[in-house]
């Protein structure tokens, strides 16, 4: 039996020692990921580009519970008024962000993203309720007739309600655009199309065709909204042909605008603001 108490006794000290060994490792493991800490009380990365960055980040992490342009959602809230419920500086929006809040449906990021991207999407919603407001050399009143009339923007954008629904609502875009992205939207469109704006056509076994906004689209169906407002629906597997255009279906107006009257149409848009209207 002594001969026995040994063995038992080598048997323990090796499961300890064993146990030990995965311990450190794990220990090491552990502290090999790297943390977002956002020590820095001030945010690095307030850039243009960085603001930018932001917004597209946004767009794939945050957008589904606060909506596109973080003007709230049905599980997110209103991310525009630049007073946030569980952070007041920047660092607790770091924080925030990164770490989520505990028993409730925000999670954070931290895991995924680095403390650089966790900073732009910072400085993006900081953006958004920047009150500093700059002179445009346009004049207002003519850019709305220009809305109206040669540009037909109102048949697909819509504001206060009226208007069209195959482009964006630009009720307060004043607030979201500088006069420089909103010409930069006008001359290039194709250079920041959201997924919402996206636009389908398919061909249904049955020879029906159709064209329009692409509202929804998953595994097995896809739902389009076309010119007349008319929504459809189809099974993916009842489709004869299927495209997707990924570009902006807003024409570019720096052949058809002047200088001047493109100057005119931002003077009006840059003016659709809730401090303004």
């Amino acid at each position: 039996m002594p001969h026995l108490r040994v063995k038992q006794g080598s048997l323990m000290l090796r499961k300890a020692l064993h146990a030990g060994i995965i311990g450190l490792l794990i220990n090491g493991l552990m502290g090999s990921v790297p943390t977002l800490s956002g020590q820095e009380q001030d945010n690095p990365y307030t850039t243009g580009q960085d603001i930018q960055s932001g917004e597209q980040l946004f767009g794939r992490d945050c957008s589904r519970c606060h909506g596109l342009e973080a003007g709230g959602g049905e599980r997110g809230p209103n991310l525009r008024t630049g007073e946030f419920q569980h952070a007041s500086t920047d660092a607790g929006l770091f924080a925030v962000i990164s770490d989520g809040i505990p028993n409730t449906e925000m999670v954070g990021i931290g895991r995924s993203r680095s403390e650089q991207f966790v900073w732009q999407l910072v400085a993006y919603l900081r953006s958004l309720n920047s009150e500093v407001r700059v002179e445009v050399a346009g004049n207002p009143s003519i850019g709305e007739e220009l809305y109206g009339g040669k540009g037909n923007c109102s048949s697909c954008h819509m504001i206060d309600a009226e208007g069209g629904r195959h482009g964006p609502d630009l009720s307060t875009i004043g607030d979201r655009r500088s006069p420089d992205e909103l010409l930069s939207d006008l001359l290039t469109p194709n250079a920041r199309v959201q997924q919402r704006w996206w636009t389908m056509r398919v061909v249904h076994q049955d020879g029906t065709e159709v064209e329009g906004l692409r509202m929804n689209e998953g595994t097995y169906s896809v739902r389009i909204l076309d010119a007349e407002d008319n929504l459809w629906s189809f099974l993916k597997r009842d489709l004869r042909q299927s495209e997707r255009t990924e570009t902006s279906s807003m024409p570019a107006y720096g052949e058809s605008f002047t200088s001047g009257e493109l100057e005119d149409l931002v003077a009006y848009l840059y003016g659709l603001s809730r401090g303004i209207r």
